[in-house]
């Protein structure tokens, strides 16, 4: 029995299968190019920023306001952290008030839009949400229809990409 892959160990034999040929044929990278062949444009964390909350208007108007959001050098894939949602306390003038804050990884400045918009999802899910239960899921197809062939293929693209890595080391 051959071992799981890395990223994609909890999908279904068959698909690790079907990924596994693409890979000792060396056609991950192809697949991927040809489903998302542009990657995205947004560079800077202003520019994420403003994407993030475009999104989050678009389907979260009653969740909390982003008090930031940015690229983040230290989240990484080896660590399967690709993004990160967090809610800072602080006590300003006797009350209690919590920033949002979401980390994307910056290995995602390099990635197709798609892949850029699925990690964005996932976190604004997270404002909602906070466990990767049916509830969260919902509200991340409701935000991208596609979200969980997205998330496939994000995960199909780490493939690569760690494949890719060690190619060159």
């Amino acid at each position: 029995m051959t071992p799981p892959l890395k990223y994609l160990q909890h999908y279904a034999p068959s698909l690790q299968d079907k990924i596994r040929q693409l890979q000792t044929q060396h056609l991950l990278g192809d697949y991927i190019t040809q489903r998302y062949p542009q990657n995205h444009t947004i560079q800077t964390d202003k520019a994420l920023y403003q994407y993030s909350n475009d999104i989050k208007q678009a389907f979260l108007r009653n969740a909390p306001l982003l008090d930031k959001v940015h690229y983040d050098n230290r989240l990484s894939i080896e660590h399967h952290a690709l993004g990160l949602n967090t809610a800072i306390s602080r006590v300003q003038g006797g009350k209690l008030k919590a920033k949002k804050e979401i980390r994307i990884s910056s290995f995602f400045k390099e990635t197709p839009a798609e892949f850029l918009r699925m990690i964005v999802v996932h976190e604004l899910a997270h404002l909602k949400e906070r466990n990767h239960d049916k509830a969260f899921y919902q509200l991340c197809q409701y935000m991208e229809p596609d979200y969980h062939q997205l998330e496939f293929d994000c995960r199909v693209y780490l493939t690569w990409k760690s494949e890719e890595k060690i190619v060159i080391i």
